[in-house]
């Protein structure tokens, strides 16, 4: 690839425009700073280089899309990481506010923000974190609007780092901001794409292990992954909605379009035989609201016929796990890519902790995990082995599984709008 690499650049006195993906807050809090350590790395080395910082990320989704209307409140707020940065690396960070519409969020970076870039250039603060880019109306518009919130952007800055990898919509301060200043990949980004070129350049047996909780937004990776990967697995309300289109059955909670979509797929792998490899045992609730002895049992799919109706389907049997030709292509496995919560959590957790010990069992084969709820899980079910798997050299954990699956759908990391404007405007 012909990607700009922030080492090639000369960062020294320069301040340098970070855009980072530390999505990690829920209503105010962190709970897992995964995403926000990975990017250390590439703060350490503009700092040891002589540059100055300014952070930027996107939190949660402040805009309502039908009405157009952005909503800043605690609930996004960068503040949570500002305070986790200060606390572990020792150093004062300013966040700038501005004039905010009622309806529009905040219109562009004002002239305000100079006199935080004055403390930065002489040392007064140790970086400028700002706002999240989502309550600006400009990130997510498109356009012209889009296209003049950049290059405010760029007026704050020498220089454009992106370090997001899991940022790969193409927004303004992600895409458009590249167009307007020297631009290269920070380390994160980097370590991102060579550990997607494990999938890319699959050492074989390639196993994949795909859930979510809808199936139009992981169609197209499965068509990928069912013409990349030796055998595909399927969890979640992506495997209930195959079930119900396969074998004609009833699932509570799979929407009609979910349906229509899983019996195209249903289609495709018939053309693709022995490929898709289905779980025989799954657990059928009589409630979501919580798990309620005498209220769930477990279902062999063999003795589904067409017609029959099933209440809630909220998880994976531990049981599939330990049939013998599912437990061999695991067994057989080179590589494992997952990005999978097999349950509906929190309450139904077996499957994917016995998912999860599976793969482990398999010391030779590297593993490959999808970030957000798969990273999250992994670490609430099985910590000991999240700890691991961190520093582990056959384990890396991705900070962005929507961006590894969107990836995955192009066949290249050049298909992320975010890297093709690194190698475009270089």
């Amino acid at each position: 690839m012909n990607l700009p690499l922030i080492q090639d650049a000369d960062l020294d006195g320069k301040i340098v425009l970070v855009r980072v993906d530390h999505n990690v807050v829920k209503k105010g809090f962190i709970h897992d700073p995964y995403r926000i350590d990975a990017t250390i790395g590439t703060l350490y080395h503009i700092n040891a280089k002589g540059g100055k910082i300014i952070l930027m990320t996107h939190v949660g989704r402040p805009r309502n899309k039908k009405e157009d209307t952005i909503t800043i409140s605690d609930d996004t707020s960068v503040k949570p990481i500002v305070e986790y940065l200060e606390n572990k690396l020792h150093i004062k960070l300013e966040t700038p506010e501005f004039e905010r519409d009622p309806e529009k969020g905040y219109l562009g970076v004002e002239t305000s923000v100079n006199h935080l870039i004055r403390d930065l250039r002489n040392g007064t603060i140790d970086g400028v974190y700002m706002p999240n880019t989502r309550w600006f109306y400009g990130e997510e518009k498109g356009g012209e609007i889009a296209d003049r919130f950049a290059y405010q952007l760029a007026g704050l800055a020498d220089i454009f780092v992106n370090d997001a990898f899991g940022s790969w919509q193409a927004h303004a301060s992600t895409v458009d901001v590249a167009k307007y200043l020297p631009s290269f990949a920070g380390y994160l980004m980097q370590k991102e794409i060579e550990n997607l070129n494990r999938i890319y350049q699959a050492d074989q047996p390639l196993v994949a292990v795909v859930a979510g909780a809808k199936f139009d937004t992981k169609i197209q990776p499965l068509y990928a992954l069912m013409k990349k990967a030796d055998y595909l697995i399927l969890g979640g309300v992506i495997y209930n909605a195959y079930l119900s289109a396969k074998y004609g059955v009833k699932i509570k909670g799979v929407s009609d379009e979910d349906l229509r979509l899983a019996k195209e797929f249903v289609d495709y792998v018939s053309e693709h035989d022995g490929k898709l490899i289905e779980l025989p045992h799954i657990i059928e609730s009589d409630t979501m609201e919580d798990k309620q002895e005498g209220k769930y049992r477990t279902v062999d799919i063999s003795q589904l016929k067409e017609g029959d109706e099933l209440n809630y389907v909220v998880d994976v049997a531990p049981s599939s796990f330990h049939q013998e030709k599912v437990a061999r292509v695991f067994r057989e496995a080179k590589t494992i890519f997952v990005n999978a919560v097999m349950g509906y959590t929190p309450h139904f957790n077996e499957g994917t902790i016995a998912l999860d010990n599976l793969i482990d069992e398999n010391e030779e084969a590297s593993k490959l995990y999808g970030g957000g709820d798969t990273m999250q899980e992994l670490k609430r079910l099985l910590p000991g082995l999240y700890i691991m798997a961190l520093d582990h050299p056959k384990y890396y954990i991705f900070t962005g599984g929507g961006a590894v699956l969107k990836a995955i759908e192009h066949g290249t990391t050049e298909g992320l709008e975010p890297v093709k404007a690194l190698i475009e405007y270089k």
